[in-house]
């Protein structure tokens, strides 16, 4: 489980400094496209991945798949949250939980015992009530399209990520190394597009916080790939525990770090979301 929790650090400290960034006015996507070129750097360089020997071996389909879905639904993810807004944007990236979920049972054939079972459903009361605010925005269908894309959209790139991790053809960070060097092509493509067609100048500063984003989103993958290795038998167990531990810390972040005011729903959500993960740490150790 260790290496769900240094993931969950990971992730959560994305979305902190992506906010921090906001507040600075700063491009989001550029900040994006840099990441991918510093997590491609240090896949490369910290493990050295077989690229010549693997280069016939390696699950394209996979490849291709994630290096367009992960730069792509971060156009989503901005596009919901400035049509509807952060709160709907999040719980609809949290309910992306389902997907993989769903996956773990009918894809990978696994088990689900009892204490699983009961943690699942608490955890998916905990989605509800930890992102729980009263909000009457009014959306058209088409606007609600971004969330469904959102949900979709993360749903699949965790089922993604566990069939790579899984696969034995290839080293995994080989593997990450071609999806980190596609994301950044397909990225690169975007940013050239948004310059000359939409007039969006370069700034380098831009470049600097992508390299701190590089560093976390490297982190937050490869943690992500090595928990789905150490559990590959229970892979439910990391996606649930990964989403319900974003859920705790990036609450506790809201709290204390943005000052984000929490209902008695959002605490009592809190508390569902830890006893959700305790409940799927214990169906590791306990078959009933």
């Amino acid at each position: 489980m260790w290496y769900v929790i240094l993931s969950v650090i990971c992730s959560v400290s994305v979305g902190i400094l992506l906010k921090i960034a906001k507040r600075y006015q700063l491009n989001i996507f550029q900040i994006i496209s840099w990441n991918y070129s510093v997590a491609l750097s240090f896949t490369y360089f910290l493990f050295n991945p077989q690229i010549k020997e693997s280069s016939g071996s390696l699950p394209l389909e996979l490849l291709i798949s994630l290096s367009i879905l992960l730069p792509i639904v971060f156009l989503f993810q901005n596009t919901s949250i400035k049509h509807t807004g952060i709160v709907k944007t999040d719980i609809a990236q949290r309910l992306s939980l389902f997907i993989p979920i769903i996956a773990s049972y009918f894809i990978f054939q696994e088990h689900f015992n009892s204490y699983k079972i009961v943690g699942l459903i608490i955890g998916f009361s905990a989605i509800f009530f930890t992102l729980f605010k009263k909000s009457e925005i009014k959306n058209s269908p088409s606007k609600l399209l971004y969330p469904i894309l959102v949900l979709l959209g993360f749903g699949i790139i965790d089922t993604l990520f566990k069939k790579v991790a899984t696969s034995s053809n290839v080293p995994f960070t080989t593997t990450l190394f071609f999806i980190f060097c596609g994301a950044f092509v397909v990225s690169l493509l975007i940013l050239i597009y948004k310059v000359l067609f939409q007039k969006e100048p370069i700034k380098f500063k831009n470049c600097f916080w992508g390299i701190g984003l590089g560093i976390l989103n490297f982190g937050n993958i490869l943690f992500y790939l090595k928990a789905h290795k150490a559990l590959s038998e229970n892979p439910s167990t990391v996606f649930a525990g990964m989403n319900m531990g974003v859920i705790v810390l990036g609450s506790l972040a809201g709290i204390l770090l943005f000052k984000e005011k929490m209902t008695k729903r959002n605490y009592f959500g809190i508390v569902l979301a830890i006893i959700s993960i305790i409940c799927i740490t214990l169906s590791q150790l306990k078959q009933i």
